[in-house]
This record gives structure tokens, C-alpha cells and sequence, in this order.
């Protein structure tokens, strides 16, 4: 199953060794996600999107400094996404740097039936209105029913695609043509959602894993 991966740490020895055979159970586990190995295994299917390529330069003792930054989302289309921004002074190693990182920011999107005049059953929309905040930029994501599709900002639409979400209100306050904060605002607004289940058990290992 490690195709040639050897594990770094103990979620992801858990994983190569067969004790953990998804993408949810390594989450609940309350262990730390630092390999973007453990997410190949768990969700060969992963996409990833490129929203931004900016250069970035600096200038130092030794004169002027060039760098790419690279804002990047990952997600499976059905309640996995992750988001990073990576930085190289090659386009390439920017754009590889982000996904590795947005791979070890993955999160588990609560997905369900947007309105109640929906089937029962759905995964077309959110479980709950949510929140995201990065810089001046403010998210607001709302359940919507089947067939509305997403009412938002090509950036917003980009995340909630790759996450799985199909119909959702949006709405976007702040400096909205930063694609680097829109983006962000958006993926904490799913973190946000995806935290609020987060099980008990969980958040405590997690906590004892960051002390």
C-alpha cells in the first residue's frame, strides 16, 4: 500500500500498516497530519487548482530577490479540501510546495441536504451556515437548495467545487479582489463547519499531540 513511502510518524505508520484505511478516521484520530503521503494513500483521487501566481521580490544585502507565491486548493469533490500558498523562486517548486502543505490541511466538510424540501439523504450542499475571516476578507456560506448551484465569486466557486459543495449562498465583504485572502476566508469558513463536529476525543489527542 506505501508503494515505496516509508512513515515519518505514527498516524502515518498507522496508515502504511493498514490500522487506518480512511481519509475520516485519520482526521478523528486526533493525531497530526505531516506527510502529504498519508493523503495520497487515503485519497488517490485528489484534485488540485491553482488560483494565483504572483512574484513576489525583496530586497536584501545582496541586491533584489525574486519569488513566486502560489495560492493552492486541493480537494476530492466529495467533502475533502485543503488549502496552502507556497513559495519558490521557481513557478514549479511554488505550485509543488502548496500542494504538499494544502494536502496536510485537508479538512472533512460536513456535507447534507441544503433545504428541507430536499430529499433526505443529500450531499449537494452544507449542514449549516458558516463563517470565514482572513485579513479584511469575510466569507459567508449558507445551505441552498438542490439546483441553485453557486451563486459566488469564480475564487469561493473554485474551493466549494473541489470540496464537493454543489448549491450554496455566498456572500463576500472586504478587499474581495485578493484572491489569496478570498480563498483563505473560505476555506476557514469550511473549517469552521467541518471543526463544529469535530468529536471530543479528538480535539483532546490533538491537543496533547501540539503540547
Amino acid at each position: 500500500m506505501s508503494n515505496g513511502w516509508e512513515p515519518r510518524t505514527r498516524l502515518g505508520r498507522k496508515v502504511a500498516d493498514g490500522e487506518i484505511t480512511s481519509m475520516r478516521d485519520a482526521l478523528q484520530s486526533g493525531l497530526p497530519l505531516k506527510e502529504p503521503e498519508i493523503v495520497d494513500q487515503l485519497l488517490p483521487g485528489l484534485e488540485d487548482e491553482v488560483l494565483d501566481i504572483n512574484m513576489v521580490q525583496r530586497m536584501t544585502d545582496s541586491g533584489r530577490r525574486v519569488k513566486f507565491r502560489c495560492v493552492v486548493v486541493v480537494g476530492n469533490r466529495d467533502g475533502y479540501v485543503g488549502y496552502a500558498q507556497g513559495r519558490d523562486d521557481q513557478v514549479g517548486g511554488a505550485i509543488q510546495k502548496a500542494i504538499e502543505v494544502a494536502k496536510m490541511n485537508i479538512i472533512d466538510v460536513p456535507l447534507g441536504s441544503g433545504s428541507w424540501e430536499d430529499r433526505p439523504g443529500g450531499r449537494n450542499s452544507l449542514m449549516r451556515r458558516t463563517t470565514g475571516k482572513a485579513g479584511s476578507v469575510e466569507v459567508e456560506l449558507e445551505p441552498a437548495p438542490r439546483g441553485l448551484g453557486l451563486a459566488a465569486a469564480p475564487t469561493v466557486r473554485h474551493v466549494l467545487e473541489l470540496a464537493g459543495v454543489e448549491d450554496a449562498w455566498t456572500n463576500s465583504h472586504g478587499n474581495t479582489r485578493t484572491t489569496l485572502n478570498l480563498a483563505k476566508a473560505t476555506y476557514n469558513a469550511l473549517q469552521n463547519a467541518s471543526e463544529s463536529r469535530t468529536p471530543q476525543h479528538a480535539r483532546k489527542v490533538q491537543q496533547e499531540a501540539n503540547e
